[in-house]
């Protein structure tokens, strides 16, 4: 029996499709080859079962899964009409969780929608897939339930879940409406799964959950919070750098959240990347209070002085979202102040459309959407801007670098990442993927630094 996996969306969503493509190869399947883009699958080649694990944070990304889904429904016709062989589609992700039966009204072709509460049922799913046995409803549990591992196979980098959902309620975003209320993970199950990978060769592992910094464990004796799991963490990893698991990080941080006592043990342990997400999404109190952020302009930025004050060398990255509804021109110029006095390494910049079923969705006030595509196109600019003076200021460096990949275009330069999480190629031979490397930045090309073994 073979199988597909299509995932879009978060490295969240990349954690549980790790963790069911274990399930599959525990029963013995096969994972099948996609086709090349654009390219019909042969018949001989279709998989027995397609997932689509689905993301439902933006419109777009709702209507890139519709595509995917419609898409294969097409594929299990045709294989049916040609051989009379059954293709079993199942969707789940957070579309799958808001929409529920709505997927199967509205595309026949679907055998399951599995929502985020419906997961741990993905292995009686594949066993009555593999009978060719109805799939059958399935029950919702009031509490997520965390895989065992998210290890993708033969990966030297992985995910590794530790919370999950999100109590923040900001009011443009769907999350806290699919994923749930904030779940944290038994911390001895993340060190079993943390030792595992070690075990398995993984050299970098990021720690996730919508926000990693509300990480707080109940069970049996004191509580323990974030700070307390960063401990654990480097406790059990810290004797084994060289040869184990090197580079912890670890997204996505919220900056009402993010503590001085979290700072204090990622300056003390080399463990941890000197590069840290912080989702500042607006840079007016005004925006901010609209948006629910639960934090203000200033204690942001006394925030950040805190966070490079303990961290020297530190590098920062950002979400930023412009034409909220009631967004001035005053106020965004504020984001765009913002901008210049942090000086982020990179953000993820993007407009707002609202989401169904979020406060903001019915706010009034809408900004135009002519309006709202240049304040983008202004931030994009800034941002590129203040980027290229921060990789130049760095070329000279020297860095230590994980080596992620072979060079598409020259294959005799390999491409890898620093803990600052920037972009390195040089030249190194194809076998030294999965391995580090300390080099010298000697030059850029776009955003991408050409380096040199030191």
């Amino acid at each position: 029996m073979t199988y597909l996996m299509e995932t879009y969306g978060c490295q969240m969503n990349r954690a549980e499709s790790a963790a069911i493509d274990i399930l599959f190869r525990e029963r013995g399947w096969d994972h099948a080859e996609p086709s090349p883009a654009g390219q019909a699958v042969p018949i001989e080649a279709m998989p027995d079962l397609v997932v689509i694990n689905t993301c439902s944070v933006r419109i777009t990304a709702e209507s890139r899964a519709w595509g995917r889904i419609d898409h294969w429904a097409g594929e299990k016709a045709r294989l049916a009409r040609t051989n009379g062989r059954k293709l079993t589609l199942i969707v789940t992700g957070c579309m799958a969780e808001r929409l529920k039966k709505g997927i199967l009204e509205r595309q026949s072709a679907v055998d399951q929608a599995i929502g985020t509460f419906q997961k741990q049922h993905f292995g009686l799913l594949i066993d009555a897939a593999g009978q060719g046995l109805s799939l059958g409803d399935l029950e919702e549990t009031p509490v997520f339930t965390f895989a065992k591992s998210h290890a993708e196979p033969s990966s030297f980098r992985s995910f590794l879940p530790i919370m999950h959902g999100c109590d923040n309620f900001c009011t443009y975003c769907i999350v806290p409406h699919i994923r749930g209320r904030e779940v944290s993970r038994d911390p001895a199950d993340i060190l079993a799964e943390l030792g595992n990978l070690e075990a398995g060769g993984v050299r970098e592992v990021t720690l996730l959950g919508q926000n990693v910094n509300s990480y707080r464990w109940e069970g049996g004796g004191p509580g323990l919070g974030f700070p307390g799991l960063l401990s654990l963490v480097a406790q059990q990893l810290r004797d084994r750098r060289e040869t184990g698991i090197r580079w912890i990080r670890f997204m996505t941080s919220h900056p009402k959240d993010l503590s001085d006592a979290a700072l204090a043990v990622i300056a003390a342990e080399p463990l941890y990347c000197r590069h840290i997400h912080l989702p500042v999404q607006a840079g007016s109190d005004a925006v901010l209070k609209a948006m629910n952020r639960k934090y203000d302009r200033s204690s942001y930025l006394e925030l950040v002085t805190r966070m490079r004050e303990a961290l020297p060398g530190l590098s920062l990255s950002t979400d930023i979202l412009v034409g909220f509804p009631g967004e001035t021109e005053d106020d965004f110029e504020q984001t765009l102040d913002l901008m210049e006095k942090v000086r982020y390494s990179y953000a993820f910049m993007y407009h707002f459309n609202p989401r169904e079923g979020t406060p903001a969705a019915a706010m009034a006030a809408k900004v135009d959407e002519k309006d709202k595509k240049a304040r983008l196109a202004r931030v994009i600019e800034l941002q590129k801007s203040i980027t290229a003076g921060i990789m130049t200021a760095r070329v000279g460096a020297l860095e230590e670098v994980l080596i992620e990949d072979v060079s598409r275009r020259r294959k005799s330069e390999v491409l890898a990442r620093t803990a600052r999480d920037e972009m390195v190629v040089f030249p190194a031979d194809a076998g030294r993927v999965g391995s580090f490397a300390r080099v010298r930045l000697e030059s850029l090309s776009g955003n991408t630094f050409r380096a040199v073994e030191a």
